[in-house]
């Protein structure tokens, strides 16, 4: 189901505005609405988790609800769930990068 008009997306756009007034003191997320899923507020934290998993436990996420994976050439560590808040549903996604093996470290440092 795609949204037509705004007032399709009010769901999201109103569950965003209650979050903003009860939650002002957790880190900003990348806020993402779409007209493809008008029910969804997406929210991802970049550069580490700690913001990921700050909004999974004030909304009170089960952790074990979590999905982990790897991307970016096992560079990058995702953290994905989903959750419902104020009627709309919600995805959190937290990305951070996964340091190098200590060995390919310190052949880095070294290298010319």
């Amino acid at each position: 189901m795609s949204a037509r008009t705004l007032t399709e997306l009010s769901t999201p756009l109103l569950t965003l505005r209650l979050l903003a007034s009860e939650f002002p003191h957790l880190p900003a997320p990348c806020v993402s609405v779409s007209t493809v899923f008008p029910d969804l507020l997406d929210l991802s934290f970049h550069d580490d988790f700690s913001g990921f998993e700050a909004w999974r436990e004030a909304l009170g996420i089960d952790p074990e609800d979590v999905v982990h994976h790897v991307q970016g050439n096992g560079h990058t560590g995702v953290l994905d769930v989903h959750g419902t808040f104020a009627g709309a549903r919600l995805r959190l996604t937290g990305y951070a990068t996964i340091p190098a093996p200590r060995a390919e470290r310190s052949r880095a440092a070294v290298s010319p």
